[in-house]
């Protein structure tokens, strides 16, 4: 029997009220022209988060498997992160956005303990793809301030601020009736009460003894069978950390004065005393007291002397000075300056269990921005080269675009000049969190990500197969000179604002064409080679854009420029002008940064090929740049603001075109623009100059989009969501090159721009190009306006063509040529001819796709007549719009500000697709938010963090073979070998039978009122605690197997040594018996 679907009835009747509202003329539009078939369905549309890529956004906590080789990280708002090797990456949220204070893992079992800072606690099944809870448990009486899980134990220890220590079972998530309480663990006599519990650890040598340091300076190692205290140990000063000795018989702990304090478990009154950093003072008197030293580990070695690490502690006079490791290696002390300040560390070891020697290779330092670890095996501690994607953050984002099935080539071009870029002095050992295998997804087609950061700066990312690795950088700041300051204040707290951040880019991946647009009004266009060249002068155009209503002098109808000097062909040099005298006036025809005049060597890559930058006018610096484009066939940049429009032919290196955006909308037979030359040298001029040293004040710098990016996100009309200001004037903010037809009923095809603007004005500008070849480069460029196609509701987002078959046609490019080649690579360029159909004479053959803030139209092309309408929305608005292709059809993806994201299928505008994903919460979201082809998508979604998502049935489909896996089978290392006589005569560890201890005959029930048990969604999975499935129960039964074959072993030899024994004895007393045996009794 054929399945019923009641979503593709909806979608049949959604498609018939589409065209019933469209209009009479496209009534007959359709009449004349069959319908074009469309095969998106709303089953073809599914949203889902795929995965997280950068830096944990403000990291809390840390954990490391030394088995599985996992690394956890926590943070303020409850997200986990978990690494093992490069690609292996995971991101799982609590439901409550708590912060994670403590990570613990079940070592070598698939399970993560969290303890949060509203007092729970939560088991995490890593035996799965996307991890999820097991179970949960939330006190209700106490505070959680540490928890301790014993290595190849069941049974957490949890502290709380009231200086209690309760015991969870974490297969069953029960709390046991064992209970210390904290009257009962330091000395009656005591009057105050010892604060919260800081530390918890068993000893290393008998788990029958546990560690408890209270905040105020106490520890006390309770007797877990007696259920009393051993020994006490007070020192006047708070306690931060405690570590042990392998061996149990000594530990260290940290203390608030910046002291250490090496302690004997039999000598509770005389500890050893060190002041890492203190100034000691030669008459004895005790060290100057210094910061706390918040962390203290002491790992051991068979061949040399301990290793002490820890952080803080520095003396007070050290003001300024950033955070620091100290790393105490027998007479020798390392101190390492970190970037940031520190959050954890963690020293990884050779073995997982306490008792033996530690033998430490690595120190993994959290940093509040960065994750770093160092090599302790080498001269030097280097740090290791991070394979993970956490640079993002480097410099800020400020914009984002993501371009998915680029051509094969383009990612290895990339990877191999990117890789000239990297740092030297790495440690030269492997990367050593080597955990988890990667997904064995099926989509292999190449993306990539590029985002522009708020230093000038560009990055170009590998985004293919969920992974996330960074090919290339490109530094925009280099082209220009550096301001020098007067006064550099060091460590000072005011950050001027970034005058080369990144406003928007854009770029031809067929041809490699890179165009940039920064906050100080300027362009940069890039062409890629694979060669080193030095450029003695960077190609420059100024462009003077006047306001249509500034109260200054009115502008020139046919656009402003500066005065045009001999063309870049000239050798000769031109003399600038006598400065102005008057400084003090407003600045006019001065640009915003200074373009560097010393030669510039360009490395393989992305190398410059025009800078053009805006001037200012009449003492107005110039409008930010809200729309960019490049087209490689065509050899033209077009940029627009408030201003209006300009066009620059990066080949001629001329500006063609630069109007308002009101006499483009007029058709009034607009006149043919004819090309301008570029200066070769700028004339500065005195304001200039000044506007250079660092001294012009807040006002005359242009602003950065970094600057508003915490601004709280109102939902006016009249409120910024993208860079376009939204006021009574129009601007321009979309743009697409293509072959179309530029006025109505015209029937040849040719070079054209489509404009859109804040108003929703949709203008046709026709241009006409000359032959390719040397013509190309002699030859004007021209250009003409022919008015206004359509207006929209709200600003035009974005714009595409389809043919008469509703297949995308992408804009006219050329293929790729490495422009410092020979001449025959060079004879490559070639202007890529129309693909259309050559229309048919009365019919239309193309179809113009429009999408506002508001709605979105569909337009039959030469005819201009509307076949399509669709009202998006009329209570929010549209932040982004792309015309995408997935799912073997295309459809218009919108991003709406009240969190909804839809689809519109094409033509016909029949929405398949509308979900309520992610409501707006600030304008990082709305700047950096992109959708691209193959139902891709991703945003920002914290200051380091990037989260791609997908809409698209299939891609959700194969969501968990595309996933990494966390938890691979690895073998428990075996325990260290107590020896024959350590067996023989009870020496060695102590083991403890906790379920005897802890377990409900033993201990009792505990309150119910004291915490509350809560299923977790992993557990309706079949997941029973968290080593449960057929390989955890393969490996729990193998270790039980080996612990019980190593009792027997045990108990074998100490049978056999007892049979020896006794053999001795008989053999000696029947030795003694044949001595004596005729001897009387008085020859004795």
């Amino acid at each position: 029997m054929k399945k019923f679907n009641i979503r593709k009835v909806l979608d049949g009747l959604t498609a018939a009220s589409s065209s019933s509202s469209s209009s009479p003329s496209a009534t007959q539009t359709g009449a004349q022209n069959d319908p074009v078939p469309e095969v998106l369905q709303s089953d073809h549309f599914q949203l889902c988060k795929t995965v997280r890529h950068g830096f944990p956004y403000q990291p809390s906590s840390m954990a490391f498997d030394p088995v599985q080789k996992v690394l956890a990280v926590g943070t303020q708002s409850g997200a986990l992160r978990l690494f093992g090797r490069a690609g292996v990456e995971c991101y799982c949220q609590h439901e409550s956005g708590a912060a994670v204070i403590q990570l613990q893992f079940l070592i070598n079992e698939g399970a993560l303990v969290s303890a949060l800072a509203d007092d729970s606690i939560h088991l995490w099944n890593l035996r799965q793809k996307i991890p999820a809870v097991l179970h949960s448990l939330k006190f209700n009486r106490e505070r959680i301030t540490y928890c301790h899980l014993p290595f190849q134990s069941k049974w957490l220890y949890i502290g709380t601020e009231r200086g209690n220590i309760h015991i969870v079972n974490v297969e069953s998530f029960t709390l046991s009736g064992y209970v210390i309480m904290w009257n009962k663990a330091i000395e009656l006599s005591t009057k105050t009460h010892p604060g919260p519990v800081v530390h918890i650890s068993d000893n290393p040598m008998d788990e029958g003894k546990l560690l408890i340091g209270f905040e105020c300076g106490v520890v006390v190692l309770w007797d877990l069978k007696c259920k009393k205290a051993d020994c006490r140990y007070t020192y006047d000063e708070a306690i931060h950390s405690v570590a042990w000795h392998h061996e149990g018989k000594q530990f260290v702990c940290s203390h608030s004065d910046g002291t250490l304090t090496t302690w004997n478990i039999r000598a509770q009154t005389k500890p050893q005393i060190i002041t890492p950093h203190g100034k000691q003072p030669k008459d004895g008197k005790k060290p100057e007291p210094c910061k706390p030293i918040l962390k203290v580990e002491y790992k051991t070695t068979r061949a040399g002397d301990p290793f002490m690490v820890l952080s803080g502690g520095l003396s007070y006079d050290t003001v300024g000075r950033r955070a620091c490791l100290t790393v105490m290696h027998g007479k020798s002390t390392a101190v390492l300056e970190m970037d940031f300040p520190i959050v954890d560390f963690l020293t990884l070891c050779e073995t997982p269990y306490p008792n033996d020697f530690q033998e430490p290779y690595a120190v993994l330092v959290l940093l509040e921005k960065d994750l770093v670890l160092i090599d302790l095996g080498q001269i030097g501690y280097p740090i290791f080269e991070n394979p993970y994607p956490l640079t993002i953050h480097e410099s800020p984002v400020t914009c984002c675009e993501y371009f998915v099935d680029c051509p094969a080539e383009l990612i290895p071009a990339l990877y191999s000049v990117g890789s000239r870029q990297k740092r030297q002095g790495f440690s030269k050992k492997e990367w050593p969190i080597s955990g988890g295998n990667w997904g064995q997804g099926t989509q292999s087609y190449p993306e990539v990500i590029i985002t522009g950061h708020a230093d000038g700066s560009i990055k170009f990312w590998d985004a293919s197969a969920l992974m996330l690795q960074v090919l290339y950088k490109l530094k925009t700041a280099k082209v220009f000179e550096r301001a020098r300051r007067s006064e550099e204040k060091a460590g000072s707290e005011i950050v001027d604002e970034d005058p080369f951040a990144i406003q928007t880019l854009s770029w031809c991946p067929e041809s490699r064409m890179l165009c940039v647009a920064g906050v100080s009004a300027h362009i940069i266009v890039y062409r890629f080679s694979k060669q080193e060249v030095t450029t003695d002068t960077v190609q420059l155009l100024e462009v003077r854009m006047q306001s249509e209503f500034s109260e200054g002098d009115s502008p020139d109808p046919a656009g402003d420029q500066t005065p045009t000097l001999p063309t870049p062909s000239s050798p000769q040099e031109v003399e600038p002008p006598p400065q102005t005298p008057n400084s003090d006036g407003p600045r006019d025809n001065i640009p915003c940064l200074q373009v560097r005049s010393s030669p510039l060597k360009q490395s393989p890559g992305f190398q410059v090929e025009l800078v053009v930058q805006l001037l200012w006018v009449s003492g107005e610096p110039p409008q930010p740049i809200t729309s960019l484009a490049v087209n490689s066939s065509y050899g033209l940049v077009v940029l627009g603001n408030s201003s209006g429009l300009a066009v620059v032919d990066f080949l001629q290196k001329t500006l063609l075109l630069n109007m308002g955006t009101s006499e483009l909308c007029s058709p009034a037979d607009p006149p043919l623009r004819q090309p301008r030359s570029p200066r070769k040298t700028r004339q500065i001029s005195t304001a200039a100059s000044d506007s250079m040293d660092g001294s012009n004040t807040s006002e005359d710098r242009c602003k950065s989009p970094t600057s508003e990016a915490n601004a709280s996100f109102t939902r006016s009309r009249s409120s910024s969501v993208s860079s376009i200001d939204r006021e009574s004037r129009e601007v321009i903010s979309s743009f697409c090159f293509c072959e179309s037809f530029p006025k109505k009923g015209e029937g040849s095809l040719g070079p054209c721009l489509l404009l859109g603007t804040s108003q929703g004005s949709v203008i046709m500008v026709a241009l006409s190009l000359p032959p390719t070849g040397e013509s190309r480069l002699q030859q004007p460029v021209g250009i003409a306006s022919c008015g206004s196609l359509v207006t929209l509701k709200g600003g035009i987002l974005t714009m595409a063509l389809l043919d008469s078959s509703g297949s995308l046609l992408p804009p006219p490019s050329e293929q790729w040529y490495d422009p410092n080649g020979s001449e025959e690579e060079r004879e490559k360029r070639r202007r890529r001819p129309a693909s259309p159909t050559s229309p048919v004479e009365g019919q239309d053959s193309q179809f113009l796709v429009l999408c506002s803030e508001k709605q979105a139209k569909v337009l039959a092309l030469p005819s201009q007549t509307r076949v399509h309408k669709h009202s998006i929305t009329e209570s929010s608005f549209v932040l982004r719009a792309d015309v995408v292709t997935v799912g073997g059809g295309n459809c218009i993806a919108c991003f709406c500000a009240n969190g909804h994201i839809m689809t519109l299928s094409l033509p016909s505008l029949r929405p398949p697709a509308d979900v309520n994903y992610l409501p707006l919460t600030d304008m990082r979201i709305a700047r950096t938010f992109c959708f691209s082809h193959l139902g891709q998508a991703l945003y920002l979604t914290s200051p380091t963090e990037i989260q791609r998502i997908t809409y698209s049935q299939d891609t959700c489909e194969h969501r968990q073979e595309m996933l990494s896996e966390l938890f691979t089978p690895v073998e428990t290392p075996e325990a260290p070998n107590r020896g024959f006589f350590k067996g023989l005569f009870g020496g060695g560890a102590q083991s403890l039978d906790r379920e005897d201890l802890f377990g409900e005959t033993g201990a009792g029930k505990a309150s119910r009122s004291l915490a509350q048990h809560i299923p977790g969604p992993g557990g309706m999975e079949g997941m029973k605690g968290a080593a449960s499935g057929v390989v955890g129960d393969l490996a729990r039964a193998r270790i039980a197997l080996d612990e019980r074959g190593q009792k027997l072993g045990e108990l074998e030899d100490r049978t056999a040594a007892m049979m020896a024994s006794a053999d001795s004895f008989s053999k000696h007393a029947h030795d003694m018996m044949l001595k004596y045996k005729d001897k009387k009794w008085y020859q004795l």
